[in-house]
């Protein structure tokens, strides 16, 4: 399960809060730490730290955190005040703001995407195997 959640899970000092698979959630929610989706979100947060939608998850709402990985499907928008990394398997139906952002070949975006630092998008490939 753990390589779903590679780059900012790897760099997660604090516990985690995950909403699993099969899971729904409707309704504003706020926290500190890492949170994890794997199951299905209707509402709006305010994150302080990083927000992770895996590939079987999903988010209808906005998103506002320090950094945020997409490999599963978000409806609204998305604010990241640091990183913001779209997975080859993500889907996005709406706006994406963050400092800096990576979107892999392969993810679908139908919005805009906008840079709030200083830097350009950054397109990459996946390289990592599913087991790593």
């Amino acid at each position: 399960m753990a390589s779903k959640f590679r780059r900012f899970m790897d760099s997660a000092a604090d516990s985690t809060t995950l909403l699993g698979e099969g899971t729904r959630f409707v309704g504003q929610f706020s926290g500190r730490g890492h949170f994890v989706v794997c199951g299905e979100v209707e509402g709006d947060c305010e994150i302080e730290g990083s927000l992770t939608i895996a590939v079987d998850g999903s988010w209808n709402g906005t998103i506002r955190a320090e950094n945020v990985v997409i490999a599963g499907q978000v409806h609204g928008e998305v604010q990241a005040s640091g990183q913001l990394e779209v997975a080859a398997s993500a889907r996005v139906t709406g706006s994406l703001t963050g400092a800096s952002i990576a979107i892999a070949e392969g993810a679908i975006i139908e919005g805009g995407v906008n840079v709030s630092g200083r830097s350009e998008p950054v397109g990459f490939s996946e390289k990592r195997s599913e087991s790593d």
